[in-house]
């Protein structure tokens, strides 16, 4: 993977350059700005994103909001993982920096000395994108889009090559869809038994959502003697 690096010929170099050379065209308070969206901002907004998602979901209620909260739930453990499966990765491709690589970068993030392939954030982000996918569309689109962003930002910022992006995009979301049945069937029984729970059924739903009402078993269980009342006053109908 390193030799993809070595000739400025090649499309993943091009575009390095042609991404970068936009911020050393944007003035020092843009970039500025740039640096600290690409490094902590887009990752602040992911948790915010997940936070909002999770508290249209409770207040929403239905029948799927357990299932939406465990998909919530694993859209930050996927991120985590994926993190974890790239460190072996690191190590085995050892593909250098773009910028101990090339010349005239405009490197905005200094002190980078780990290894380029794959990039953390895109995984990271694409990790909670495509979780957020599967608990809700609308708030998984905006995920995506994020992610997408700080794909760029990677590579603007002089600190990726883009194919150290799109391998971690592929990463984020290969971890997200793979594992996610298993971590789905374990999840979800665990957030159905947290919706059943006085003290921890806010944490699925708000009070007074649809599910608070009882399902037609509830009701049989609660009501079971409504039918034995009608009955006796049949009979009395009937005896007069």
């Amino acid at each position: 993977m390193a030799g993809l690096a070595e000739s400025g010929s090649n499309p993943d170099v091009d575009l390095l350059y042609d991404i970068n050379g936009l911020a050393k065209d944007a003035p020092g308070w843009f970039d500025g700005i740039m640096k600290f969206v690409g490094e902590w901002g887009i990752l602040l907004a992911m948790v915010l994103l997940v936070l909002g998602c999770w508290w249209t979901v409770r207040r929403r209620g239905g029948e799927d909001a357990a299932s939406s909260v465990a998909a919530l739930m694993w859209a930050p453990l996927a991120a985590g993982i994926a993190v974890l499966v790239n460190v072996p990765i690191r190590g085995f491709v050892e593909r250098p920096r773009p910028f101990r690589e090339h010349e005239e970068l405009e490197v905005l993030i200094g002190g980078k000395t780990d290894y380029s392939f794959v990039s953390d954030h895109a995984a990271l982000t694409m990790a909670m994108a495509v979780g957020l996918f599967i608990a809700n569309r609308k708030f998984g689109l905006l995920g995506l889009g994020l992610a997408l962003v700080e794909g760029f930002l990677r590579v603007y910022m002089g600190v990726h090559y883009p194919t150290d992006v799109i391998g971690g995009f592929a990463l984020g979301t290969a971890v997200v869809l793979l594992l996610s049945p298993l971590v789905m069937a374990l999840l979800t029984p665990v957030t159905r038994a947290a919706e059943r729970s006085a003290r921890a059924g806010w944490v699925i739903r708000a009070r007074g959502t649809s599910s608070d009402e009882p399902d037609e078993g509830d009701e049989h269980v609660i009501s079971g003697t409504r039918p034995e009342a009608e009955a006796d006053a049949e009979e009395r109908d009937l005896a007069a």
